[in-house]
This record gives structure tokens, sequence and C-alpha cells, in this order.
């Protein structure tokens, strides 16, 4: 399916004049503030975040899953999803494949569907948390860090193939998660199980083509619920050491204990040039992989003011990977991306008001009233019509979720892919 242009501006139609009214009174307040709403604009048109193939079915747990009418069920229809979502936020111009779950049969031919909804391929991600079919050797305890080194050779292979697969694609990058760990005390040597970590993960490094990044994930627990091997930023970021310059942390919001200082992460990341990727969700007690900004969304705006000010201040840090990673489980999953598309550029915009030379001021005074007040004078200032406005001028929807019910995608996708259509890869 795809939307068409004149049905879309049809829908625009309905919300113009009010856009028009509220973002007026906004320009003219924030260039009032010595803003550059042009800027803005323009830097909110460019962010582009990537959507995860596995994420345009219904999510699920280990206690079930509940599926969604209408899912892609093969990767041509994931990749007319993004097109979809991509169509009206102008903001998901990327899809990251998740391998073995959606490994292309005709590579010129998916190349050419992406190119057709403009989305290229962001980083593509392995698999070594669950066995495959047919598989030689079982991951059941572990598989970079694992104790038996034909299970280590099966899953540094595996990662392998994922890079040819991606280089194929266009991609640059690949992301690796490891679930990797113990579930009780003894069970696991700590200092073995890290080595071979480490030793697996430079293998992998060193059959990177010269123009890729290798992205270290960490999580502090699940699916090991004693110990995880790569359990923190601080173990992610001594390994992509260990690698070399083409390694990198990757922040995942929710693969954090309870109010752990995320910014303060991002930030020490970006100094020594070692952030590569950001997942993106929210949580309120663990890895709840809930919509982004839907539970701390002064959390991801306060996540945003040290992201932009190393963007803007660390040269040294590559521009980083974005990407959703959330599990919303009884949404439409076209709903709910399109609700974190939201949260992200919102938070993003926020932080892009934040006077940082006048913050910067205040803290070498020693003014703690003024630095907060200057953040949240950002913070409580509605943004919206900034991305309306960068939407409506790069051809998307004013207001997405509208324009999506509208049009009726998700009755439409039923009707053309079955009620029974289930997600491959979950």
């Amino acid at each position: 399916m795809r939307i068409d242009k004149s049905r879309l501006d049809d829908a625009n139609k309905k919300d113009e004049a009010r856009h028009k009214d509220h973002f007026d009174f906004l320009s003219n307040q924030l260039t009032m503030k010595g803003c550059d709403v042009e800027s803005i604009l323009k830097k909110l048109s460019d962010f582009q975040v990537a959507i995860p193939s596995w994420a345009l079915g219904a999510g699920g747990t280990r206690f079930g899953r509940f599926g969604f009418q209408g899912e892609p069920s093969n990767l041509e229809q994931k990749i007319d999803d993004v097109g979809i979502l991509h169509t009206l936020t102008k903001t998901a111009g990327a899809i990251s494949l998740h391998i073995p779950w959606d490994v292309p049969k005709d590579y010129s031919a998916i190349k050419e569907l992406a190119n057709s909804h403009d989305i290229i391929f962001d980083a593509v991600n392995s698999n070594t948390f669950q066995d495959q079919k047919n598989a030689k050797e079982s991951y059941r305890f572990g598989s970079l860090s694992n104790t038996n080194r034909s299970v280590r050779e099966q899953a540094i292979q595996h990662n392998t193939e994922v890079i040819q697969i991606g280089d194929k694609l266009g991609s640059k990058s690949l992301t690796i998660w490891l679930a990797d760990g113990s579930n009780f005390p003894g069970q696991s040597n700590f200092q073995t199980a890290l080595q071979h970590t480490e030793d697996s993960l430079k293998d992998i490094y060193k059959t990177l083509p010269n123009d890729w990044k290798l992205f270290i994930e960490y999580k502090p627990y699940e699916p090991n619920f004693y110990s995880t091997v790569i359990q923190d930023w601080g173990t992610s970021f001594m390994l992509a050491n260990a690698c070399g310059d083409k390694a990198y942390t990757l922040v995942d919001l929710g693969h954090h204990l309870p109010n752990t200082n995320i910014e303060q992460i991002v930030s020490t990341l970006m100094l020594k040039g070692k952030l590569g990727g950001f997942h993106f969700n929210d949580s309120k007690y663990g890895d709840d992989d809930s919509t982004v900004g839907s539970v701390k969304p002064y959390s991801l705006f306060l996540i945003f003011n040290a992201l932009v000010y190393g963007m803007e201040n660390n040269p040294q840090n590559p521009y980083p990977a974005w990407m959703i990673d959330a599990s919303h489980n009884i949404k439409d999953p076209l709903e709910d991306l399109i609700q974190s598309l939201e949260a992200i550029q919102e938070a993003y915009a926020k932080a892009l008001l934040v006077d940082q030379k006048l913050l910067t001021g205040a803290q070498q005074n020693h003014d703690v009233v003024k630095c907060q007040e200057i953040l949240q004078d950002a913070y409580r200032t509605d943004v919206r019509p900034l991305l309306e406005k960068a939407r409506l001028e790069s051809g998307g929807a004013i207001n997405p979720i509208n324009a999506y019910r509208s049009l009726q995608v998700r009755e439409n996708l039923i009707d053309e892919r079955g009620t029974d259509s289930v997600a491959s890869g979950l």
C-alpha cells in the first residue's frame, strides 16, 4: 500500500489554518528570543530515525503475543510499512534489518523497493540470542562468550554473514546485542566469559569493511538474571576500545538500571568519541520498551540536550545512528511508531531551543537557578508547530496520526494482507 499524495494534501487542508496560526505565533516568539527558526526547521527535516524491521508487527513478552491484523508477513511488506511511516512523518527515512529474520531473497529488488520509498538501509543486527533452524551448535549457554570454541566460531561466522548481507544493501554498520550471561551464582566465570567475548568481537571486527562501524550494545539483565557479560556502558566502551577505532558503544534508553543518569553517559561517550548509535524507547521499571516519551519525556529532553551539545562540540564523535527499539504490544504498530517519531522530534526541537552559551555562562557563575530556568524554559515550549511545519515543507502530514486514521491505512492493510497475517521474525 502507498499513500496517495492528493489524499494526503486533502487531509492536510483540514489542519492548515490552525497550523499556520500556531506556527506564526511560535515563530514570532522564538525570533524575539533570538532563535534561528529556519535553522531549527532544517535540522528537524534532516533528522532521520531508522525503523527496525521487527517493530512493524505487534510486539510481545515471554508470556505471550497478541497479533495485530494486517501485519507485514515478509520483508517487502515491512519496507512498504516504513514507506507509509516516512510518507506521513518524513522522519523515518531508514530501515534496520534483523538477521536472520529478514534476509533478502533478491537484493536488487529489495534495494529498488526501498529506494522507491526514499528509504536507506541503516545498521544490520545479528541474532545470537536464539537458536536458528538447522544450526549445528546451541546458544543455550552463550554465544560469543561460550566456553565451547565451536559455539563461539558459529556466532562469529553468523556476524560475518550479517556484515556481508548489509554490505550488499548499502548498510555501513553492524549492531551486536549480546544476551550472554548467567542465571545462577557460580554458573559462569566472569573473567573467562568477558575474555572470550572480547576475542570474539575482535574476530568480527577484523571482517568489517573499511567504511563500516561496529556498535556494541549493553544491558544489565534479561534474559539472564544473575549476570550479563556486557552489562553496562563501561564494559561496552572497554570492548570498543579493545576492538579499534571503528568500534563504538550503542546506548539503548531501556538498558539501564532505574534512575541511571543516561545524559551523563551520553556526554562522556561523545567526549571520548565513542557514541556510535542510540536506540529510543521508554520505561517505568526496567526494559519495558514503551513508546518513546510516554513515561519520562523530561528525561528524554535532558538526554537530547546532551546529544545536541555533543553534536555541536565533539567533532571527534561521528554522527550517531538513530533507531527506535520499542515493543508496543497492544497498539497498532504503525501508530505506536508515529507517536515515537513525534516524541523524538519534539525532544530534539526543545533541545535545539536551549541557549547553550547562556547556559554555559550560568554554569560558570554557579547560578544553579538560572541553569534550571534555561532548560525548563525550552522544555515548556510547545514546539509541535515546528514539527508540523518541517513535515509540511517536506511533503508529509501536518498531523500524522490523524492522517493515518482518516486515510484508513490500517483498514487498507487488512484488506490487502488479511486478518491472519503475522509479522515475520517474531
